[in-house]
Formats: structure tokens, C-alpha cells, sequence
């Protein structure tokens, strides 16, 4: 402090704490986490919705950043390693569920939150033991061994799971033929359709199993219900547990319309489904300022690009039924969102959202 500043402090009765003693505020952190994940849904998606829809929900987002999605054994990520980094901060093999590229198991922040005592909830339009949601609440050495991924995510007692794939539960899928749905059901509400889910009041419902199809569930023309529904139901669950939550939604089926390379409204479709589910969850957030919301995408999907035909009518261009390198957009608000602008690779997405909640992330995987 300069000789005249001190003066003038003095003349005025002032007093200042010495900057080395000023005790630094504390990071704000969320009480409750949202994570979407848009499965497959690169800038190109979310043009051809906004070109469609004129105005989109995600456009209410007050940071946004872009993701680079690479694994650690390839440039291009699979949707298991690609959500293992964001559910356990590692970046890992393609195929990895959990696991480190040792195959070692890494705690996720789903079990993370339910170690701090808060409800956990995961929510698909594929089948609920899918890689995405399967890295959140599983360890396995690849996304394929669907029969033990169910058998750890009952055992795991994630509060609400919302999805397809019965057959894995009832043995109809299972190579052992096991039924392990009948064991559960004493701790879960279960339904089958979307008829008995919009009957349930979600109020008087402490957990929750929706398994809506035996499989995945059907294209969004088909399926019956919206994502905006389901990502409802589960957050009326979720927020009674006075701890806070974490929620991860995926829209599954964004990634089947780019593998399909679809026409541009078969895709508008998924996309603008996963979007109003987005503005349910930030109509949340609004009542409920404590809670952070992250939409991103594991990856891109068939390198997509638009252009006009002859006719001048916006078309979609695919240069690739797997899919890309291509950096995924992010969109975040509420406590700490500001953490995720710029670009980030994806396990330090991972990385964030962990220590936001108050976890330790593991050890880095930062090969590239």
C-alpha cells in the first residue's frame, strides 16, 4: 500500500485488511445437477432445429462452450467411453464402462451423490442398461455385457430410472434367463407403459422403475410419450430428497437418426423432443437457483452438414454413418457454469462437474 494511499485512509478514518490475510469467498456450488446428454448431436443438429423451430429453449442458456470428445485410445469417441469421461473424469478406451484404460473401476458422480446422501436418477430413450446411461452406474470392461450392467444398477439403487430395456430385467434378453425385476420390486415403483407412468402420482412415489419397452424404445413418431414427460416425472421424484439430486437425461435416438443418416425432419424430430425437455429442466432451475444444468452430446454423429437442393430446400449432407471428430456444443447455467465456457475436453467436463458437487476426481487420463 503506497505512503498516500495510507495517508488517505487515514484522513478519512478508513482501515483496509491486508490483501494476504482477506479470506477468499467460497466457490458457489449446486445443491442439485442436471446432466443432458444429446447423444450423437453436433452444431449441425441444433441448426437445422433452430432453422425449423425459430426459436429453440437452449437459447435461454447464459454460457455456452464446445467439447472435444476424443478418447484415449482413438481421435473418434464411442457413447461409452464418451460418457465415461463425463460420469467419472477420465478419458478411457472405446467401449469402457467405468473403467479406467486399465479397466480398473473409477467412482462416478452419480455414486459420488449418492454417498453425500442425494437422490440419483438416469433417464434414456434406448434401453435404461445403454452405454450413456449405463457409465453413470456401472463398471464393466465394454458397454456390451448389458445383463451385469442391470445387475450393478439395481444393485447401486439408483432412485429413479426411466427407459427401455425390460428385457434385460425380466430375463427375457438375458443369456442366463434370470429374472432380477421380481427382487426389486419391493423398493421400486414399477410401470411399463406410458399410460400407468402418467398415472402415478410422482409425489407419493419414493423410487421409481419405468421400463417402457422390452428392448429400446421407438423413434420419437413412435414412442408415446415426449422426454419432456419423462425428465418430468423423475425431477417430481428427485426433488423431495431434501440433500438435492443428480440427474442424468439422455436423448438416446439422435445418434440412431444420424447412423441412419435420416432425412432432415426425421432428425428435426429428436432434436426439438430432447430440446423442450431442455426447457423443462430450466424451468426447473428457475424455481430451484441452486441447481446446475448442462446440456452437451458425447459426440457427432454421421459429420452432418446442411445445404440447399436444387429446389432451395435445406437438406441434410452425411459424410459418414459412424461418427465424427467433430466438437459438440455445451450450454450450462446456475452455480458454477461459468467453469464451462470455452473448449474443454470432455473428461475435464467430467472433472468439473465432480468437483462441483463436492467430489474428488480421480487421476487424469489426458492422453491424446
Amino acid at each position: 500500500m503506497s505512503a498516500l494511499y495510507g495517508a488517505l485512509l487515514v484522513l478519512t478514518g478508513c482501515t483496509v485488511a491486508p490483501s494476504d490475510t482477506a479470506a477468499a469467498p467460497e466457490p458457489e456450488r449446486p445443491t442439485s445437477v442436471i446432466l443432458m446428454i444429446a447423444d450423437g448431436t453436433g452444431t449441425a443438429y441444433w441448426t437445422a432445429a433452430r432453422m425449423v423451430a425459430q426459436e429453440l429453449e437452449v437459447e435461454r442458456f447464459s454460457v455456452m462452450g464446445l467439447v472435444d470428445t476424443q478418447s484415449s485410445d482413438s481421435r473418434v469417441t464411442d457413447s461409452a467411453a464418451g460418457a465415461t469421461a463425463f460420469a467419472s473424469g477420465v478419458r478411457t478406451y472405446n467401449g469402457a464402462i467405468g473403467v479406467t484404460p486399465d479397466t480398473v473401476p473409477v467412482p462416478t458422480i452419480l455414486e459420488m451423490a449418492q454417498d453425500q446422501g442425494k437422490a440419483t436418477g438416469l433417464v434414456a430413450t434406448a434401453r435404461i442398461n445403454h452405454a450413456t446411461p449405463a457409465a453413470f452406474a456401472a463398471h464393466v470392461a465394454h458397454r456390451g455385457m448389458y445383463s451385469e450392467i442391470v445387475d450393478q444398477m439395481l444393485e447401486r439403487s439408483v432412485t429413479v430410472m426411466l427407459g427401455g430395456g425390460r428385457g434385460f430385467f425380466d430375463g427375457t434378453l438375458r443369456p442366463d434367463s434370470q429374472n432380477v425385476l421380481a427382487a426389486v420390486l419391493d423398493r421400486y415403483t414399477y410401470v411399463r407403459t406410458p399410460a400407468e407412468l402418467r398415472a402415478l402420482d410422482p409425489d407419493t412415489v419414493d423410487m421409481l422403475l419405468g421400463l417402457l419397452a422390452v428392448n429400446d424404445l421407438p423413434n420419437y413418431r413412435q414412442r408415446g410419450i415426449e422426454l419432456e414427460e419423462l425428465i418430468a416425472t423423475a425431477l417430481q421424484v428427485l426433488a423431495r430428497d431434501e440433500d438435492g439430486f443428480f440427474l442424468m437425461v439422455e436423448g438416446s435416438q439422435l445418434d440412431w437418426r444420424g447412423h441412419d443418416n435420416a432425412a432432415l425432419a426425421d432428425l428435426v424430430d429428436e432434436v426439438l423432443d430432447f430440446d423442450r425437455a431442455v426447457g423443462a429442466a430450466l424451468d426447473y432451475q428457475a424455481e430451484h437457483p441452486g441447481t446446475l444444468v448442462v446440456v452437451t452430446a458425447d459426440h457427432e454423429t454421421g459429420g452432418m452438414a446442411l445445404h440447399p437442393n436444387r429446389a432451395g430446400e435445406l437438406v441434410t449432407n452425411y459424410t459418414t454413418t459412424g461418427h465424427s471428430a467433430e466438437m459438440v456444443p455445451l450450454f450450462a447455467v446456475g452455480p458454477g457454469a461459468e467453469r464451462f465456457g470455452g473448449i474443454k475436453d470432455n473428461y475435464v467436463v467430467g472433472r468439473i462437474l465432480i468437483d462441483l458437487l463436492g467430489g474428488e476426481p480421480p487421476p487424469a487420463v489426458t492422453a491424446r
